[in-house]
This record gives structure tokens, C-alpha cells and sequence, in this order.
């Protein structure tokens, strides 16, 4: 019985950890925001992946965006590779903004090259239309 309960208690700590590990809840799945800029870098790595994206302001100033996608293994599966996205790419970009107002996202899609790219579709057969 204490071996049960003791298994129990072990399997919802752990559990808990990993729901927090992989939480969404700093990005408001409410709201969508469209940026556009060029790469600045492509961080493919795990567990998630961040696209950097540098966009000019209206004064010329530059902020970096970052938006988070899946890792390498989903990223591969749809057909995304970190040499798709080199810096200097210009690209549209949409996401579900940060809750708290910072200047990142969840990646939603994007079009680079005339083409739409989903983080977990990879590219569309067809040219990108919003």
C-alpha cells in the first residue's frame, strides 16, 4: 500500500514538471499577430525552436521578434530545415502574441519566397495567399 501511494505521489510530481516544461501559457491563442522583417537567426533546437526576426520600425530603429516553434524532429518531419531560413530572409510572419506584451509569439505560419511555411505543415504546394 505505502509502495502504491509512494508511486502515486512520484508519478504526479514528475507529471507536473512536464506539463510545466511544455506549457503554452505565456501566449494568448486569442489574438494573431502578422510581422514582417527579414531572419536574423533560426535557433533549431530542442525542445522548441525560435525564429529571430529583425523589423524596422517607422522612426528606422530595429526590434527583434521572437517566435517559437516546434523542435528539429517536427520541424524535419514537415520538410523545415534551419538552411530554409538563412538571416537576411525576408519574411511575413504570423503568431499568437506573448500575454504580457513582449515583442515574441508562437509561430503560426509564415511566407518567405512567395511561399507559405507552417512549423508543422512544412511548405505549401501552392503560392501563399492569406
Amino acid at each position: 500500500m505505502k509502495k502504491n501511494i509512494a508511486l502515486l505521489l512520484m508519478s504526479c510530481f514528475f507529471a507536473q514538471g512536464v506539463m510545466a516544461h511544455h506549457s503554452a501559457a505565456m501566449f494568448d491563442f486569442n489574438k494573431v499577430i502578422d510581422v514582417s522583417g527579414v531572419v536574423k537567426e533560426f535557433q533549431y533546437t530542442n525542445p522548441h525552436s525560435w525564429l529571430l526576426v529583425d523589423v524596422t520600425n517607422e522612426d528606422g530603429t530595429v526590434t527583434t521578434w521572437g517566435f517559437e516553434a516546434e523542435g528539429p524532429s517536427t520541424l524535419m518531419r514537415a520538410g523545415i530545415r534551419k538552411s530554409d531560413l538563412p538571416a537576411g530572409t525576408p519574411i511575413s510572419i504570423r503568431a499568437n502574441p506573448m500575454k504580457d506584451g513582449r515583442t515574441a509569439g508562437a509561430w503560426i505560419d509564415a511566407v518567405i519566397n512567395g511561399k507559405m511555411i507552417n512549423p508543422r505543415n512544412g511548405f505549401a504546394v501552392t503560392p501563399a495567399s492569406r
